[in-house]
């Protein structure tokens, strides 16, 4: 490897280290924050919730942190990557750790997709040589590591190819490198474009190009703190070339030159490199005629002579020089441009000073101006007068206006800068005019942008805005060339994707900057502040505020006012902005009167500077300004332009031409700020990263699919994965991927394939590297195995040789020592050489003998290759026939094809014909739809108010509901109430006792008290949330009247619909009613169980006090479980040797199958070899065969597309049966949804029945809590009697009480456990119903639906007989006639209306069918919630039975220990009388009751901690797992103490046993009383019952009364509704009826003509019908005959085919015998060829056949066709005549009836008059009787509405009454509370002192050392291990049961023995 190789190189063995490959699967290693390093490498070993303990690979530390912090590490294989895009984890770790590892080992230049990030290497690299520039040329990208010759390169060859213009944008920080990028892009394109040059002109245009460079640094650059060549311009340089691609000339444009550098400069800072090289460079002469000076004597350099480490100024003088003379600049302008460089340094030595009477300034010392203007070619005294007293415009007049000091000073400022910037703009145009001199038109270009990167400073100014405003733009140019990549690529490799334009990101923060208007941005509100005189930077900040304030880029900074004035959020960060000076800095002014002294300049190239005078801002504009804080100005003519609008000018045509090119991007970085070489801050870097838009790249990278593998490289890496998923065999490329991806079961989000590439999302091929190494391992792993197995076998096989060998070698030494010396042997090796003579002639016969068969074999051979030669030809000859056939098929198909076009082409036009109609249809069917629409939506309203009456129903409901629960639970606390005054009365003589230890607990009943405020606290938010809801039930009945009114008012004008909705309503009603009642019954069943639930809570806080056993038992536990964990252990092992044995095995099959395999391959091989033969011969037979069955297709084909017709005629007829049979799907579904309906019935009805289960156990739970509350009560009064034996006990059972607490805490976890699983069972329960009452619902809005739809179509029969009925009137009202034709218009527009709301009728109709649709999907996925929910309530059932499994097992557990308890006692009875002796040393056990006590105490403690958690119901699965963990702990625990118990029973055991006597039967005694007071408990709990029933009963029958009363209501609101209709419904009939008869009797008119026409009509069609009939039978005939024709043509050719073939056997058969039979085979020859000519004349008839055949189809087709439509037109003709001939027979009859009339005349007249008088006086008396009865029902209506207003009223009274009932039952609900908890005090402290005296007795039991035998024995008998058997299968069951009390203690007592 070269020097240049290392530094462009990878090592790639160092990447694919194996070692770093396993380090990285096995570890687990992530990316960590770090303050120090960005990031470190660390180890994943826990994870815990949102936080992980991560080990640090460097130090070996182990630290906390939270998950979201962790980034993803890149495996190994993607170490030093040359692309970022490629790292499949896309993270800022990993990205800066690339980037670290490659600048480290010397690697500057790394791609990240579009971009090429370089980091600044501090030092040379000889990476730039031209060996370098030729590697580089004209390779492509991926080809070559990354370098900037890669990114020229690829833009000069993509110029050249596309013809497309290219841009190279370098952006970066101040000393990142970008001038030094952009000189090596040209030096590049330089060697390049020129590599082919011939004239010398060419050569001098490149040297001219290279050597512009310098001049621009010169002048351009200056030395900062962070970089000693620093540009302080942005330079956009184009280089253009021609279309042979070389450099035709070059342009060059600046930005933002940093001109306030000539005046002022930072610390160790520079000003620009020119003022330096001047000072030193110059000769005498020049220096004399620039009149240069010290570097001390100037001003404007702050530091003076500040040298560059290792640059000479004076070299460097030198060269930019000669690059002035190559640029061809004169010697002329070269001086004019040094005078003008002096002058700047001059014009800062001009001191100012004020006068001492006045503030006007002075210039007391003028030589510095005499020099200036000796420079500049100006007047001194002008000059000076210009500066402090310039003429100033003030309205039409000029006033001298005197300059105070810092006026002057900032005038001389101002000029120094802006003469330098029109300098330097001066160069630049120089440099073009030079570059663009060649004569050569450029075809292309090539630009290179130079320019600062985004500036984010303690203090950000007008510049860095503007810095950063082209950034923005830049970033935007990026993102959308990115998106545009991105998009060709997907739609390249077709995979479905989401576009995003990411450039749109960044218009928000760019509007903000440069928006003109609406709201104005911010350099738009800059120069409109520019505009007014009085404006400062003040208002123009409080302007941007108020415009902009609400922008979501924009933010007031957190910053003082005097660091910040407002705050941006670019891409890279938020930028504070101090607005100071902006105004000044947007104008730049000057002091126009210097401006013109310098435009009359005698020195011209000073005059030429300063041509355009016209365009500065003068002082005369600064007129309003304030002198602290300039303002704005207004412009001269139009002709002012600010800095902001200029820049964002040039902005605007850079970005055009950027975004016409195809655009390159490099990001040069800062490793560091102390330019050291090596050295990389990672802070600093990543800050770039983000400022330069890398990082938001990679964000852009993320979003899509980042990682691209070729479909090869991707099998071949990752088929290791999916052995088996692809077949043996050849297969595509995209089809093996397919089938891997599948194998990998990866989440089809994650991947998409391509047409040559897999494309994955982040991370996904780092987990895929992970499977790859972990299955690559386990293979090495094998085969390393494998070879060692095998190497040892043959070393073993070469030994057993080596064995034999020897053997055999030292038999045949034995055997040549014996016979080496004996005569006969030396004869014998002497004469065999001479024995093979006489072979010779065997071996020459042998040899002849195969000649001979060779030769045989050989004219067999000749014989067969002149038999298959003779084939051939005749072949050939079949194949030219066939040839020939098939040209004259293949014209018949054209004409075919030609008949088919047009068929097409008719087709066309009649579907075009159809699809217009289908518009009209549609068109149509919209209009009904909206019609309905609106319909649905008045429907809507009422039924929403309508279930808000209902939901306000309810809430009423269940507040009833909840009173009735309390007052339940109010009886049951007075019960315990008494159960608890029996209790007081036998406490009472141990209270005095007690009273001492009152102030203890005094503290618990304040808490107590907090409680009890908290309740009512919660109890009077409840009664709040009561009014809130009455509050909001008057406001829904006030509501609900408005709307009504509203609502009859609506009714009034759809008259015509309301019978419908009455209906309707009447049926909602009806199944309103009966949904309330199941609501209701659901409620009373829900009341039911939550009674039953907080009753098996009582009981369980009594069941955890009686488990104290359980601890022992957890112990047994243990023991069996670490037993259970060895035989896991053993099995695992076990099963570890079986599938090593397993993988061995395996391999000896697969190395045996693969030699099948090849013995299998080589015998189809063989077999192959072999018939290759046969298959020769037959090859010419199939094709002769295709040929034919080609004919066939074809003729097939044909019939085909002749059915296709039919088919397409029939395909329309089915369409329209289609749309009749969907009508009638829909009345299927509505079938389904009744079943369905019936089926969530059914599983209702189970829901219940296992409710019923539930409350049956929580019955027997209660029953088992009764007897033990009565078992308590007993042992408490047997306590009394032995409270003085029992005290030295309980010392010894502290240890065991504490272990208890813990067990008991561990029960009441599981109990919670097991309520979280009930209320989650509740909860799906009310889902389900409420799912059911939604179904429920639907299914009633489809029922409305369909009823609605019925509506409408009797409303449709309706208006046809009221049509009918008016054309018989109009029959007899014919004389009439004269008063019709005045009415006529009239009845005319109310046809046209009725026309319109049948319409509309129609279009609500289609709309129902479509809501009617939805909603049965909206029904469907409600079904599958339905069924979803179900799944879990069975599983949560499934739960509850294993738990109930359990509960038994422990019952039978405790029945076992109740068996053993009763032997205990039998033997402790016998030593009763020991236990006499124990009472005397009870005085001695007294001083320790205070220990005891203070046990008591903390006891207590936990047992309010359990208490308090008890509510804590909704653990996770976490806490539980470390509720396991403490547990298993405390178990351990406990078996110790159990030990140090064991050794202190042995000398207490014997006095416990004589005490355990008298116990017993306290026991016993104790245990009656407690079931007498159950009893008594039942008995009351069941009048308790029985008086909640009865207070249901009484609910449901005031509901059932309510119910009724709200139905009779709204019948009589129907009714009077109803009534209201039929009114005007009447008077509406009898109007229409006159107007539809004049309208009628136009229309009989018009009819009548149109009935003659279609007589004519009609007649000409049905002849034309005959016509084609019979045409279409002639040639259907025709067709037959032809088909018949062909059909035995068909026979014949198949008969001669068959001879032929026949003939042809035969002739194979005997070709051997072929000199035998020559005669017969001329014969045979001869038939043949008859045969052959018949064929040939047969297959000519054929064609001939089939000509005609296929013409009589196309007539036929033709004829079908136009007998359809013929058939169409005569079916219309048909429906039309019909019509026609109804009109015609009703007009006739109308006729007839006329004439009648007519002739009668003016008598009919008469009589008719006087009929209609009489039937208009019947009609007003029937509505007078009809007025009369609606008002009579009126009343009835109000009287009925009177009734059920006092009803409410009523009803209210009593819902206030059940109120005032409710409160009071809340304040003695409270009162029993706070006795009940006095009660429980009282029962705790009995319990302590009763476990006091058990301590006691237990102490006093140590002295008792006679009884050490018994005790012995014991011992032996628990180590024999008979009680801990019984103690282990008690475990595995699990949980308690709730009867078990009695057994348990028992159990521990015998335990303790």
């Amino acid at each position: 490897m070269s020097d240049a190789d290392k530094f462009l190189y990878v090592d790639r063995d160092l990447v694919n280290n194996p070692l770093a490959q396993a380090d990285w699967a096995s570890k687990k290693l992530v990316w960590v924050p770090s303050e120090r390093s960005g990031f470190e490498a660390g180890s994943l070993k826990e994870e815990s919730g949102d936080e992980c303990l991560v080990e640090l690979v460097d130090s070996g530390k182990k630290i906390k942190v939270n998950k979201d912090d962790i980034q993803k590490m890149n495996p190994p294989k993607f170490s030093k990557v040359e692309d970022m895009a490629e790292l499949t984890c896309l993270n800022e770790a990993s990205v800066l750790h690339n980037l670290k590892e490659r600048y480290y080992s010397g690697l500057i230049y790394t791609y990240s997709g579009l971009f090429c990030v370089v980091i600044n290497p501090y030092k040379n690299l000889p990476i730039y040589s031209e060996e370098i520039v030729e590697m580089y040329k004209g390779k492509k990208r991926h080809e070559m590591p990354p370098h900037i010759y890669a990114i020229t390169d690829t833009a000069y060859r993509s110029m050249m190819q596309d013809r497309e213009d290219q841009s190279i944008l370098c952006t970066g920080e101040s000393g990142a490198g970008k001038t030094e990028n952009t000189k090596k892009v040209i030096q590049y394109l330089a060697h390049v474009a020129s590599a082919f040059k011939t004239k010398k002109d060419q050569g001098e245009l490149e040297k001219q190009l290279l050597q512009a460079n310098p001049m621009l640094e010169a002048f351009g650059n200056a030395k900062t703190v962070k970089n000693d060549n620093s540009s302080r311009f942005g330079k956009f340089i184009r280089i253009n070339f021609d279309v042979n691609g070389y450099i035709v000339g070059a342009n060059i444009e600046t930005y933002l030159l940093e001109k306030s550098r000539a005046i002022r400069q930072a610390k160790n800072e520079r000003t620009f490199h020119i003022f330096y090289y001047m000072l030193t460079g110059a000769g005498d002469k020049m220096r004399s005629e620039l009149c240069l000076e010290n570097y001390s004597n100037y001003r404007f350099l702050s530091n003076g002579n500040l040298t560059i480490p290792g640059q000479q100024d004076k070299d460097l003088f030198i060269e930019t020089m000669e690059a002035m003379k190559i640029m061809s600049i004169p010697e002329e302008e070269q001086i004019g441009l040094l005078k003008v460089v002096s002058a700047v340094l001059q014009l800062g030595n001009m001191i100012f000073k004020r006068e001492r009477q006045s503030d006007q300034a002075s210039l007391p010392d003028d030589t510095a101006a005499q020099k200036v203007c000796h420079l500049m070619g100006m007047n001194v005294t002008d000059f000076t007068r210009a500066i402090l007293t310039p003429r100033i415009k003030v309205g039409r007049d000029y006033v001298q206006k005197a300059q105070t000091q810092e006026q002057a000073e900032f005038a001389v400022e101002a000029l120094a800068k802006a003469t330098y910037e029109r300098m330097f703009r001066w160069l630049v145009m120089r440099i073009n005019k030079a570059l663009d001199k060649t004569k050569r038109q450029g075809a292309s270009f090539i630009g290179i942008l130079d320019i600062a990167g985004f500036e984010i400073f303690e203090l950000n100014s007008f510049e860095q805005l503007c810095i950063n405003y082209t950034n923005e733009k830049l970033q935007q140019l990026f993102n959308h060339t990115m998106f545009v990549l991105e998009q060709e690529e997907y739609q390249r490799e077709s995979i479905e994707w989401s576009f995003i334009d990411f450039g749109l990101d960044l218009q928000p923060c760019i509007d903000l900057i440069e928006k003109p208007a609406n709201p104005p941005g911010i350099l738009a509100l800059l120069d409109e502040e520019c505009w007014f005189p009085k404006a400062t930077d003040k208002s123009f900040v409080e302007k941007v505020v108020q415009e902009q304030g609400s922008h979501p880029k924009f933010q007031k900074p957190k910053k003082l006012k005097d660091d910040a004035d407002f705050c941006i959020i670019h891409y890279a960060g938020k930028v504070d902005y101090k607005a100071d000076e902006w105004l000044m800095k947007n104008m730049d002014p000057l002091n126009d009167n210097v401006t013109t002294l310098l435009n009359q300049s005698s020195d011209k190239f000073v005059c030429e500077l300063w041509k355009d005078v016209d365009r500065i801002v003068g002082l005369d504009k600064v007129a309003g300004m304030s002198d602290s804080t300039p303002g704005a100005l207004k412009t001269r003519k139009g002709m002012f332009r600010t800095v902001g609008q200029l820049y964002k000018e040039s902005l605007a045509k850079l970005m055009t031409t950027l975004r016409n090119t195809n655009p390159n991007f490099v990001r040069c970085i800062i490793p560091n700020h102390e330019k050291k070489a090596g050295k990389l801050d990672p802070h600093l870097v990543l800050d770039q990263l983000r400022c330069n838009g890398v990082l938001e790249g990679i964000r852009i990278c993320r979003q899509g699919f980042p990682n691209r593998v070729v479909f090869q490289e991707f099998r071949q890496r990752y088929e290791i994965l999916t052995p088996n998923a692809i077949p043996k065999g050849f297969m595509d490329g995209k089809q093996a991927c397919v089938l891997m991806v599948k194998a990998l079961e990866l989440d089809p989000n994650l991947y998409r394939i391509g047409q040559s590439k897999v494309f994955f999302r982040a991370g996904v091929l780092a987990h895929l590297e992970e499977e790859r190494d972990m299955k690559i391992t386990d293979v090495i792993i094998g085969f390393q195995a494998w070879c060692r197995g095998y190497v040892a076998r043959k070393a073993f096989a070469k030994r057993q040789q080596q064995l034999t060998a020897m053997r055999v070698i030292q038999r045949n030494c034995a055997a040549y020592l014996k016979l080496r010396n004996w005569q006969w042997w030396r004869l014998f090796t002497k004469v065999k050489p001479l024995l093979q003579v006489s072979r010779q002639e065997e071996e020459m016969q042998a040899k002849d003998e195969e000649l001979t068969k060779v030769k045989e074999k050989q004219e067999q051979v000749e014989q067969q290759l002149l038999e298959f030669k003779t084939k051939h030809e005749q072949l050939s000859a079949e194949k030219q026939t066939l040839q020939e056939q098939l040209q004259a098929e293949t014209e018949l198909f054209a004409e075919t094809e030609e008949m088919r076009a047009r068929l097409a082409a008719k087709k066309q036009e009649l579907e075009e014909i159809l699809h217009d109609l289908e518009a009209r249809v549609e068109e149509e069917e919209e209009r009904v739809v909206q019609l309905q629409n609106e319909k649905k939506k008045m429907q809507q309203n009422i039924t929403d108010l309508e279930q808000q009456l209902d939901e306000e129903e309810a809430a009423r409901q269940k507040l009833q509901l909840e009173k009735v629960t309390m007052e339940a639970k109010v009886k049951k606390i007075e019960e315990d109430v008494m159960v608890l005054d029996d209790q007081n009365s036998k406490l009472g003589k141990e209270k005095k006792l007690l009273e001492e230890r009152i102030a203890e607990f005094t503290t618990n009943l304040t808490e107590e008290e907090e409680k009890s405020k908290s309740l009512q606290k919660l109890k009077n938010k409840h009664e709040a949330m009561i009014t809130d809801l009455e509050e909001r039930l008057r406001k829904e009945e006030k509501l609900r009247q408005e709307l009504e009114k509203n609502r009859r008012k609506l009714e009034g004008d759809s008259t015509e619909l309301h019978d419908q909705i009455a209906e309707l309503q009447a049926q909602i009603a009806e199944l309103r009613a009966q949904l309330a009642k199941k609501e209701e019954e659901l409620q009373i069943a829900l009341a039911r169980i939550e009674e039953e639930a907080a009753q098996k809570n009582l009981a369980q806080k009594k069941i955890r006090e009686l488990e104290a056993q359980l601890s022992e038992l957890q112990e047994d536990l243990e023991l069996e479980r670490a037993a259970r964990a060895k035989a896991e252990k053993h099995r695992r092992d076990l099963g570890e040797e079986l599938e090593a044995l397993k993988t061995e095995l395996e391999d000896t099959l697969d190395s045996t199958a693969a030699q099948q395999e090849l013995r299998a391959k080589r015998e189809t091989e063989v077999t192959q070899l072999k018939k290759t033969l046969e298959e020769e011969a037959k090859l010419h037979e199939q094709q002769v065969a295709e040929m034919r069955q080609k004919q066939s297709q074809a003729f097939d084909e044909l019939n085909e597309q002749l059915e296709q017709a039919k088919r397409n005629k029939a395909s329309m007829e089915k369409a329209k049966q289609a749309l009749e049979s969907e009508r009638n799907e829909l009345a299927i579904e509505v079938k389904t949804l009744v079943q369905g309906k019936t089926e969530s019935e059914h599983r209702r009805k189970k829901v219940e029945a296992q409710l019923q289960e539930v409350q049956v156990k929580h019955a027997e739970s209660e029953r088992t809590r009764a007897e033990v509350t009565d078992k308590v009560a007993k042992l408490q009064s047997e306590l009394e009697n032995v409270n003085s034996l029992l005290g030295t006990v309980e010392s010894k059972s502290i240890k065991a009480s504490k272990d208890c607490s813990a067990v008991e805490s561990q029960l009441q976890d599981m109990k919670e456990l097991l309520q979280e699983e009930t209320r989650q069972k509740l909860a799906l329960s009310t889902r389900l119903r409420q799912m059911e009452d939604e179904q429920n619902g639907l299914k009633e809005q489809l029922e409305e639906e369909e009823e609605s739809k019925k509506n409408m179509e009797k409303q449709l029969l309706s208006f046809q007989s009221q049509l009918a009925e008016m054309k018989k009137k109009m029959d007899h009202e014919s004389s009439s006639l004269e008063s019709a034709e005045e009415g006529k218009r009239k009845v005319q527009r109310e046809l046209e209306r009725v026309t319109q709301q049948l319409e509309e009728k129609c279009a609500g109709y289609d709309k129902l069918d479509k809501t009617k649709n939805r909603l049965q999907q909206e029904l469907d996925d409600l079904l599958l919630n339905q069924d979803s929910l179900r799944q879990v309530v069975l599983n949560l059932e499934k739960k509850q039975k294993k738990f109930d499994q359990m509960l038994a097992e422990e019952k039978s557990v405790s029945s076992r220990y109740a068996e053993e308890r009763d032997s205990a006692e039998a033997e402790a009875r016998e030593k009763e009388t020991r236990a006499l002796a124990l009472i005397r040393e009870l005085e001695t056990i007294k001083e320790q009751k205070d220990e005891l006590e203070r046990a008591n105490k903390l006891l207590r403690a936990e047992m309010e901690d359990l208490v308090s958690s008890k509510d804590d119901v909704g653990k996770s699965v976490h806490d539980l797992e470390k509720s396991k963990r403490m547990m298993e702990q405390q178990m351990e625990e406990m078996k110790t103490q159990l030990e140090e118990l064991e050794d202190e029973l042995q000398t207490t055991e014997d006095a416990k046993l004589r005490l355990e006597v008298n116990m017993q039967a306290m026991k016993a005694q104790y245990d009656r009383d407690l079931q007498g007071r159950d009893e008594m408990g039942e008995e009351k709990k069941r009048q308790l019952l029985k008086q909640v029933r009865e207070m249901e009963m009484e609910l449901e029958d005031e509901r059932k009364q309510r119910a009724t009363a709200v139905a009779a209501r709204k019948k009589l609101e129907l009714d009077l509704r109803d009534l209201e209709a039929q009114v005007d419904m009447a008077s509406k009939g009898r109007d229409d009826a006159l107007k539809q008869l004049k309208k009628l009797q136009a229309q009989m008119k018009d009819v009548m003509r149109e009935l003659e026409e279609a007589r004519l009509s009609r007649e000409e069609i049905l002849a034309q019908a005959k016509e084609n009939e019979g045409k279409m039978k002639s040639m259907e005939a025709n067709a037959a005959q032809l088909q018949e024709e062909l059909a035995t043509a068909e026979r014949l050719r198949k008969h001669s085919q068959q001879e032929k073939d026949e003939l042809q056997d035969e002739l194979n058969s005997h070709a051997s015998k072929a000199a035998l039979f020559a005669d017969e085979k001329r014969r045979l020859e001869a038939r043949i060829s008859q045969l052959e000519e018949e064929l040939e004349e047969e297959q000519s008839n054929m064609e001939l056949l089939n000509d005609r055949l296929k013409r009589a189809s196309l007539q036929a087709d033709q004829l079908t066709a136009d007998l359809t439509a013929e058939r169409n037109t005569n079916q219309q003709l048909e429906g039309l005549r019909s019509q026609l001939e109804r009109q015609n027979k009703d007009l006739k009859q109308k006729l007839q009836e006329l004439e009648g009339s007519v002739k009668s005349k003016f008598k009919a007249t008469i009589t008719s008059l006087e009929a209609k008088i009489t039937q208009l006086e019947e009609q007003l008396d029937t509505e007078t009787r009809e007025r009369q009865q609606a008002s009579k029902m009126v009343r009835r209506v109000e009287k009925k509405m009177k009734e059920v207003a006092l009803q409410i009223e009523d009803e209210r009274r009593n819902t206030e009454q059940y109120k005032d009932q409710a409160d009071k039952l809340n304040v003695r609900m409270k009162q029993l509370k706070r006795q009940l908890e006095e009660a429980e005090e009282e029962a705790t402290r009995a319990n302590a002192y009763r476990r006091k005296l058990q301590r006691e007795l237990e102490d006093a039991t140590e002295s008792a050392d006679a009884m050490n035998r018994e005790v012995s024995t014991l011992k032996s008998k628990l180590r024999r291990g008979d009680a801990p058997f019984t103690m282990r299968r008690v475990n595995r069951s699990g949980v308690d049961s709730d009867d078990d009390g009695d057994g348990k203690t028992d159990v521990s007592d015998l335990k303790s023995e």
